[in-house]
């Protein structure tokens, strides 16, 4: 067994004689780890057995589950659902498992009878009373302001000055427009051009 004490080189063009030359060799009880403290030789065959069983069970299960996830993804696909569907319903589910879980509700609880405490006690009426009155009173100011504004405006539409200047742009409006309408005439006649002098046409 002089071959099993020499290291192995990798490189070598005969690395695979030694596997050939071991497989040979017979693999007893001894050869492999010590059974633990308390165990006999037949409880461990038993339990290593079993371990074998679980393990290919496991790797059966792994097999079964990926088909499964394959054919959900399928479905989902042909439903027309997106990755995002599965994650708001996945952050719902979580959501409701929060709200029924006993740290939820206990804090619900807690908080509701800190609120019952709070809006109980003379100072939060207080507040509740002092501020309820600032809003009223607020709202009456801008009532007030709303109406002053309304009846300046109405005085302003009703004064000299603005019924002067509404006159004043009532003028201009006409000149305007009748300008337009002798220019107009005059294009669509063709004596009518010669017959209106220069200032019959001013603006103004």
């Amino acid at each position: 067994m002089e071959s099993a004490n020499q290291d192995i080189n990798l490189n070598s063009p005969n690395k695979g004689l030694l596997a050939d030359a071991m497989t040979d060799v017979p693999v007893d009880n001894a050869a492999r780890s010590a059974a633990p403290e308390g165990l006999t030789l037949a409880e461990e065959e038993e339990l290593r057995s079993e371990l074998a069983k679980v393990e290919e069970e496991i790797g059966t299960l792994r097999q079964v589950l990926a088909a499964k996830e394959r054919h959900c993804g399928e479905l989902k696909r042909k439903l027309g659902l997106t990755p995002l569907d599965g994650l708001k319903q996945n952050l719902s589910k979580s959501w409701h498992d929060v709200q029924v879980s006993n740290a939820y509700v206990k804090t619900s609880e807690k908080l509701g009878e800190w609120n019952d405490k709070v809006t109980q006690s003379d100072f939060y009426k207080k507040t509740q009373e002092t501020l309820s009155q600032a809003g009223q009173k607020t709202s009456a100011a801008l009532s007030n302001v709303g109406s002053v504004i309304s009846r300046k405006l109405g005085d302003m539409r009703n004064s000299a000055t603005f019924k002067s200047f509404e006159d004043r742009v009532g003028t201009i409006k006409n000149r305007v427009v009748g300008s337009r309408e002798n220019s107009t005439d005059g294009l669509h006649s063709p004596s009518g051009a010669g017959d209106k002098s220069p200032q019959d046409n001013a603006p103004f």
